[in-house]
């Protein structure tokens, strides 16, 4: 069973990975900046992601997703999907280019978007939980 369960997660997150490389080429592509707007997104993206399957599938969710599915989606495509090592790598090169405020900027909008997104989505999950909107 366990095994299962790790190749659910490998999967998702070979899907993860690619799913970021495709949308975080499509932002920096499309805003030309030297701020890395497009692992921001996708940071921001995942938080939300996460936060609404965290209250949306639980036990106490609307919809009962099993440990697979939840491990899949969770561990395996969002983690595959955030970026952080790359958040990390790309602040601590502004820091190096001497782009102190772009490097805070980043670190700032990250933490507090990445928080936002997450909560948003908890509340997204827990309004269809409750049946104010209809999945």
């Amino acid at each position: 069973m366990k095994r299962m369960v790790w190749l659910w997660i490998m999967i998702g997150g070979g899907l993860g990975a690619v799913s970021r490389y495709l949308l975080a080429g499509l932002a920096d592509e499309g805003i030309p900046d030297a701020f890395p707007w497009g692992t921001f997104l996708v940071n921001v993206l995942g938080s939300f992601l996460i936060g609404f399957l965290y209250a949306f599938t639980s036990p106490e969710g609307r919809y009962l997703l099993g440990e697979q599915g939840r491990h899949f989606l969770m561990t395996g495509v969002l983690g595959g999907f955030t970026t952080y090592s790359s958040f990390s790598l790309q602040t601590l090169n502004l820091v190096q280019d001497g782009d102190f405020f772009r490097a805070g900027l980043n670190v700032t909008l990250t933490v507090i978007f990445c928080l936002l997104g997450c909560w948003l989505g908890i509340l997204l999950g827990q309004t269809i939980h409750q049946g104010n909107l209809q999945a």
